[in-house]
This record gives structure tokens, C-alpha cells and sequence, in this order.
């Protein structure tokens, strides 16, 4: 949500020097939003004037100038909603199998979706009695964006795995009268997810998961649980955030947690479903990230209006494409938040053996039988390596034939899973480490449960 651009983000700044976030914060981004409004409209309507083949100013140097004026003040400021996952067929052996994403398996706070691939066509490209793809399970941050910012990851496996991924709910959606949605939730949820995916299954835990991730299969190891992953994967997780320390580490470790309660937190307003609940916003989230890569940003948006006036498709696409994902935010849980900002960066609950779940001690070195994947990218500012590697330790009864770390070189944060490296690089050994341990038969007795 761009609409904190400009001096609405100096006036946050500002109170923040202060010392203290007003509670009416998240009013006024959502009054400043709906005052733009006109504006807004009024630059679209330019700009579809400026584009009529009827006028032949709009081909003007200065006609297409002020066309990509107001199509980038248009873009800056619009609101964007959640995103669609627009992945519908994936290419094996030469033939397009039809993609259907649909949920699976539901909660007020979170939806699984499965990217079902049309039965017929897929049988029609794999040779007869072929064993079923291996079920993954996406576990996808939620830390102020959707789901489908994962979207290079989901099409990444797609063509060799039966991919499912975690749709955690926007909190401002979520009336107050659901209750409070809190860390121990967010475990529980993982746990039920992999009850619903059944046992030998393959999880992927994304950035802010990992320790969650953890947590749960550590309790599944220990109960022997029959619905048991096969492998684990975290990429860029804050498994022990005392490594590596980046920004965002040292602003958790240098700042008191009342000071995170008082400035963070805001009340929702209406007419918002979840109106009078307590969240972290995805505007403040996104305003922290930006404000890491201003530069960076405000270089892109030269450069797409550059690519406007010039007639650059290829370019424009592109800019669309990536902020169209960028800019679309979720709030969090105040629970959760909390928690997370307590236990995993201030705390630092599991790499301490501290973590706790409903009054029972979590124990990684429990686990035995699953397999341990890390990735980790050379340039990361958000998981300093070292972060993720840190389960190996404490998986420390796994045997280390079953484990495997790895240290993307060249790659940021987001390139750990998205982009040209992870899919000519990482994925390649993310894929070889899942067939390591994937039991055809144990896929096939799961298919038979779900006919």
C-alpha cells in the first residue's frame, strides 16, 4: 500500500523519532488513500486520452511524457489488493497439463492450496505406472506479503512435484469475534496442514516459518506422529537470529519490546471486516522494506517511466509484474507479531532450547528421521548466514548422511528463491535432495486414501 508515499511516510518517520506511533495511524493512511482517490481517477482518465490512437497529441514527445506521468502517479498510489496466482498449466515431457488451484484444506486464518494438475492430461505424459509426483508443502512467510510472492517458487516445482503452499489470511480481514491468532496457532496450523498431506511428505519452509516449521515436526518426531515429513528445507530462516546479525536483526536486539508494542501496533479501522482488532500493518511492513532499498526504488520508477514514454513493453511488464506483488500487503495478529518479534529475534526461544508450545518444551534433537536441507544466499540482509545452518545443530540427532547445507553465491534474500539462480542452481538440488528420500509406495498408499 503506496498511499504512506511521499508525506504521509515523513509524517510516520517523524512520530516514530518521537518516540511514539499515534493509534490513529492506520486512519489516516486509509483517509489519505481515499483522498487520493480522485486524483487517482483523474490520471487514469488522462492517460486513456493520451493513449487514443484519435489523439494525436498523445504522440507527442510530450503527449507520451505526460501519458507516463500520470500511468506512474496512477501505480504509486493505488491500493493493491491480494493478488491472483495466474499459474495455470505447467510444461512435462513437451505437454501442457492444465493447472487448478484450489484450497484443500481451510481455517479462518490460513488456506492450503493445492495446485491440482488435470489427472488425465498428466497421465497421459508420464509412462504407465510411474510412481506419483512427491507432495511438497510450501510453508510461505507471514511476514506483510501474500502467498504469491512465492509464486517463481511454486512454478519452480511444479513440473516434478505435487505442490501445496500455505495461504495465510490478511488479519484485517479476520473479525474480531475469531479470537486471537498467536505463534502457538501458527504451529498448530503447520501440524494440522501436514496431518491433512499425510506421512512422507516434503516440506519447504520459507524465511520466517523456519522456526515454526521446526517446532511442529520436532513434536511429530517426538509423539512419532504417522503424518511425519520426509525432508525438511529452510531457506533464509531465522532458525538463530544471533548469527550473521543484518538490519532488521540489530533494530529487534536494540530496541526494548515495549517499544515494539506501543509503535508497531495499530487498531484497524472501518469499514474493514477485522475493524477494532490489534495488528501490525502491512503498510509499516512495507514502508521498512522499501526504506532499506530506496535507491533501488526509486531508480526502478525512473526507469519505468522511462520505459513508458519510449514504448518499452518488455520493460513495463516487468516493473508491473514485480510491484503489482511488492506492493500488496497483509497485516498481522498483534499476538503474533509480538511473539515472533519476542521469542525469535529478541529471545531467540528455540536456539536456546527455551521454546515452548501450550506448556511443552520443544526439542529439535528429537527428530531422527527426516531428512535436513538449508539454503542460504551469499548476500542475504534479512537471514545472515549462519541464521538457517544453525538447524544442523540443533537437529543434532539426525545423522549427517540425511543432511545437506548450502550457500547460494551472487543471491540476496529474495534470490534465494526466486529468480534465474534459484532455478538453474538451487532448485536442481532441492529437487535431487527430495528424490533422495522420496518412497514411491508411500505416495501410492496416499493416493489410494484420497479415491
Amino acid at each position: 500500500m503506496t498511499a504512506i508515499a511521499g508525506t504521509s511516510s515523513r509524517a510516520y518517520a517523524a512520530l516514530q523519532h518521537e518516540g511514539s506511533v499515534t493509534q490513529m495511524l492506520y486512519s489516516l493512511v486509509e483517509m489519505n488513500r481515499v483522498a487520493m482517490a480522485p486524483m487517482r481517477l483523474a490520471a487514469r482518465a488522462g492517460r486513456a486520452a493520451l493513449a487514443s490512437p484519435l489523439n494525436p497529441f498523445g504522440q507527442t514527445s510530450y503527449g507520451k511524457s505526460l501519458a507516463a506521468m500520470a500511468d506512474v502517479f496512477e501505480s504509486a498510489t493505488r491500493y493493491y489488493g491480494k493478488p491472483e496466482w495466474r499459474i495455470d498449466s505447467v510444461r512435462i515431457n513437451s505437454v501442457t497439463v492444465p493447472i487448478t488451484p484450489t484450497v484443500a484444506w481451510r481455517s479462518p486464518w490460513c488456506g492450503l492450496v493445492h495446485f491440482r494438475k488435470d489427472a488425465d492430461v498428466l497421465a497421459s505424459c508420464r509412462r504407465p505406472g510411474a510412481a506419483p509426483l512427491p507432495r511438497l508443502l510450501i510453508v510461505a512467510p507471514l511476514s506483510g506479503h501474500y502467498a504469491t510472492l512465492l509464486r517463481g517458487t511454486v512454478e519452480g516445482f511444479l513440473e516434478t512435484h505435487d505442490v501445496y503452499i500455505t495461504d495465510w489470511s490478511d488479519a484485517r480481514m479476520a473479525p474480531v469475534f475469531l479470537g486471537r491468532f498467536d505463534l502457538d496457532d501458527y504451529i498448530d496450523h503447520v501440524r494440522q496442514m501436514l496431518t491433512h498431506l499425510g506421512g512422507g511428505a516434503h516440506v519447504l519452509a520459507v524465511c520466517q516459518p523456519g522456526p515454526p516449521v521446526l517446532a511442529a515436526i520436532s513434536m511429530m518426531a517426538e509423539e512419532e506422529d504417522p503424518a511425519l515429513p520426509a525432508t525438511m528445507t529452510f531457506m533464509g530462516s531465522p532458525i538463530d537470529a544471533r548469527r550473521s546479525p543484518t538490519v532488521t536483526n540489530k533494530l529487534a536486539e536494540e530496541r526494548p519490546f515495549s517499544w515494539f508494542e506501543s509503535t508497531m501496533i495499530q487498531t484497524v479501522p472501518p469499514p474493514w471486516p477485522g475493524a477494532m482488532r490489534r495488528v501490525y500493518p502491512g503498510f509499516v511492513q512495507l514502508t521498512s522494506f522499501m526504506s532499506m532499498n530506496r535507491d533501488r526504488h526509486v531508480d526502478a520508477h525512473w526507469d519505468y517511466f522511462n520505459h513508458l514514454v519510449e514504448g518499452d513493453g518488455d520493460g513495463v511488464q516487468k516493473h508491473r509484474e514485480f510491484y503489482d506483488e511488492y506492493l500488496s500487503v497483509l497485516d498481522l495478529s498483534e499476538e503474533f507479531y509480538l511473539q515472533t518479534i519476542q521469542k525469535v529475534f529478541q529471545e531467540y526461544h528455540l536456539a536456546t532450547g527455551k521454546l515452548v508450545h501450550r506448556g511443552r518444551s520443544v526439542r529439535p534433537e528429537a527428530i531422527t528421521k527426516v531428512s535436513l536441507m538449508t539454503v542460504e544466499g551469499e548476500n542475504d540482509d534479512i537471514s545472515g548466514i549462519g541464521q538457517t545452518q544453525a538447524a544442523h545443530t540443533l537437529c543434532s540427532n539426525i545423522p549427517e548422511a540425511m543432511k545437506i547445507d548450502y550457500v547460494q553465491s551472487g543471491v540476496g534474500h529474495y534470490g534465494v528463491f526466486n529468480g534465474r539462480r534459484f532455478r538453474s542452481e538451487i532448485y536442481p538440488r532441492q529437487r535431487q535432495f527430495i528424490r533422495s528420500r522420496f518412497d514411491p509406495d508411500a505416495e501410492r498408499a496416499f493416493r489410494q486414501t484420497q479415491t
